[in-house]
């Protein structure tokens, strides 16, 4: 399908576009043509909508599946769905699956059931067997099949001695280290973020310790070590200044950030929607406005979805005894966009374009006549609801159901496939 993209501001600040106003006419899946007006001939579906931009693909460096064993929360197929939605042209997928993405066999599993999709799918293999912190997995083998990076997803490496291997062993092999930062010897049987909030109803809270104290232990196993290693939702000021020092004093360490995050505070807790319930949690105003501050002096090198589907079963449940997360992929661009507004489009897009590609080794799309088109479509002027309707996912833990939020995902264009909202 031959597409004509009319009048579409580009954001790409690698492209001599970066900010004009053009139309694009892609044909069999390549970018043909880039001018200020373009008319369309034969057999072309033309793209015009109120405030259009054009990017590079964007792409989601941390998502789940419950594929296999947890489908009825999310096949692999409604993830992509999602994706494609939420406008990413790729995304990463960690464990959250039974057996685990630990061998090289489910990494290939994954791998052979995402192929020619117009979602790119990069799969994170666990760091230990079973995604359980404890023996290393089989990265080697992992990484010969197609895994781009390794991480235990949700499960903080207890033990020093094993980070500091993973570490070691997979800069031997060309990759990196994925770790979540939560000592649950501090947060353990923490429900939400530790303050005002918590205090006010009641519920014990999760001391943004419990992130800071495993985070510094990190970077310095890091800087003993040497590699690379990405912390991939931080949610506290502190856990920001510990980062900049490190990169500063010249780790190699990045860092992202739920677009959730970016959003919201504590006190959307008030009244005990377990949609909000998250990990890292909600931090307060102050850490908030931090998150933010870090996307835009570029301390926060990506913005994720953090997409965590979650069944009824899991959710509807007393506060303390519901699971973690919320699906986002839908919502990542608006969530983001809300929280950092619109003077900010440009570090936004950056977060979703080059700053992955480049933690993951990729090329970043250009937006240039002969180039292969790899593209998000999206509005500054249009609103996104989420409704029963229009959610691709099997789950529903979404806050935002029904609720007007900024920016609108028009679709994405991956080569010679493409999706439309």
């Amino acid at each position: 399908m031959n597409i004509l993209i009319k009048q579409a501001r580009i954001i790409s600040d690698k492209d001599p576009n970066h900010n004009k106003v053009m139309d694009i006419l892609i044909e069999g899946g390549k970018i043909m043509e880039i001018k200020k007006a373009i008319t369309p001939k034969g057999n072309v579906k033309v793209i015009e909508e109120e405030g259009l931009c054009v990017s590079s693909g964007w792409i989601d460096l941390q998502t789940v599946s419950g594929d296999p064993g947890f489908e009825h929360k999310e096949s692999v197929d409604t993830l992509l769905d999602c994706a494609a939605a939420g406008g990413f042209t790729a995304i990463c997928i960690h464990n959250y699956c039974q057996p685990a993405l630990h061998n090289k066999s489910q990494i290939e599993y994954l791998v052979n059931k995402t192929k020619n999709k117009v979602v790119d799918v990069y799969p994170v293999g666990t760091i230990t067997i079973d995604g359980k912190g404890k023996d290393l997995a089989e990265m080697y083998d992992m990484k010969q099949s197609g895994a781009v990076a390794f991480s235990d997803y949700k499960t903080t490496i207890k033990d020093a001695g094993t980070l500091m291997r993973a570490l070691q062993y997979s800069a031997n092999v060309g990759s990196f280290i994925i770790t979540h930062c939560n000592d649950e010897s501090i947060s353990h049987g923490g429900q939400m973020n530790e303050g005002e909030t918590a205090v006010g109803i009641g519920l014990k809270g999760i001391p943004s310790l419990a992130e800071e104290l495993m985070l510094q232990r990190n970077l310095s196993i890091l800087e003993y070590t040497g590699g690379k290693l990405h912390i991939p939702t931080v949610s506290t000021k502190t856990s920001i200044d510990l980062i900049k020092k490190a990169k500063a004093n010249g780790l190699n360490v990045t860092a992202g950030v739920a677009s959730i995050n970016l959003l919201l505070d504590d006190s959307v807790l008030k009244d005990f929607d377990t949609n909000y319930k998250l990990d890292p949690p909600l931090r307060s105003k102050k850490d908030v406005q931090a998150l933010r501050n870090a996307v835009e002096n570029g301390i926060i090198n990506v913005i994720v979805s953090d997409h965590l589907p979650q069944d009824v079963e899991s959710k509807d449940l007393e506060f303390d005894l519901a699971d973690n997360g919320a699906i986002n992929l839908q919502t990542a661009f608006s969530c983001a966009l809300e929280g950092l507004k619109e003077d900010n489009i440009d570090a936004i897009v950056k977060c979703f374009t080059s700053e992955p590609r480049s933690i993951l080794g990729l090329q970043l799309h250009a937006i240039s006549e002969g180039s292969e088109a790899n593209l998000t479509l999206f509005s500054l002027k249009q609103e996104t609801i989420l409704t029963e309707k229009t959610n691709n996912s099997k789950s529903k833990n979404s806050p935002f159901f029904n609720k007007s939020l900024k920016g609108k995902v028009i679709g994405i264009i991956n080569g010679s496939r493409s999706y439309f909202n």
